[in-house]
């Protein structure tokens, strides 16, 4: 697979997830073709920031796939990426952005060696301080529904400075009451890309629901 050069820095790939405010997340085992109908298919919603995770079965062809078709349009990323070897190789396929369910320093160390954004995932305040202390511009709240948005408010009360993207558990039900928390984004899994058998026109209402219900319209 050709390699994909990155086309933003790290503040203009956190200027971009902000004002899109919504990462969906692919993972599990999606035939290329689906998973090229599923970024149209956001593109058409629209929602411009998808995430390939790296457990997906051939994840860095997926992500140079995706990158070489949408280029500017979208924005690409990686997840699940725990290891130097993973961030690596995602950055080799495309990917503007790479996130982590924990913190790991030789990989926070090695995405700012490439200057692509990491956003590890965090659930303690110390976890968040710690992370925030080691550079990292946003940071994933990981797993969110163990403690709701109301969770995020009380660490939001001493750590205002910091930006969170809650994943896990996150729906068009709950995305308002996360916003007005704090959230500045959110990562969204299986109650958005439902399965590799989801209709397209299925995926197409449940992001524009749920991006209803995050912009509060």
């Amino acid at each position: 697979m050709q390699r994909v050069e990155r086309r933003a820095s790290v503040a203009e790939t956190v200027d971009w997830i902000k004002r899109e405010g919504i990462i969906p997340i692919v993972r599990g085992d999606f035939p290329a073709e689906r998973v090229l109908e599923i970024g149209d298919a956001l593109l058409a919603a629209p929602i411009l920031c998808m995430e390939v995770t790296m457990n997906t079965p051939g994840a860095t062809d997926l992500i140079a796939l995706l990158a070489a078709r949408y280029g500017t349009q979208m924005c690409i990323g990686a997840g699940t990426v725990r290891t130097v070897a993973q961030l690596n190789a995602a950055v080799d396929a495309g990917a503007q952005f790479t996130l982590s369910p924990s913190l790991v320093l030789a990989v926070v160390e090695r995405a700012k060696e490439r200057g692509v954004l990491h956003i590890p995932g965090v659930f303690t305040a110390s976890e968040a301080e710690t992370t925030w202390q080691a550079g990292c511009p946003l940071l994933k709240l990981f797993p969110a529904e163990q403690g709701g948005p109301a969770y995020l408010k009380a660490l939001r009360a001493p750590l205002d400075d910091i930006a969170f993207v809650p994943t896990g558990g996150v729906s068009a039900e709950n995305a308002a009451a996360w916003r007005k928390a704090g959230a500045v984004a959110l990562g969204v899994g299986s109650t958005l890309i439902t399965g590799p058998n989801q209709p397209m026109a299925d995926l197409i209402s449940r992001a524009r629901g749920l991006r209803a219900a995050w912009e509060g319209s």
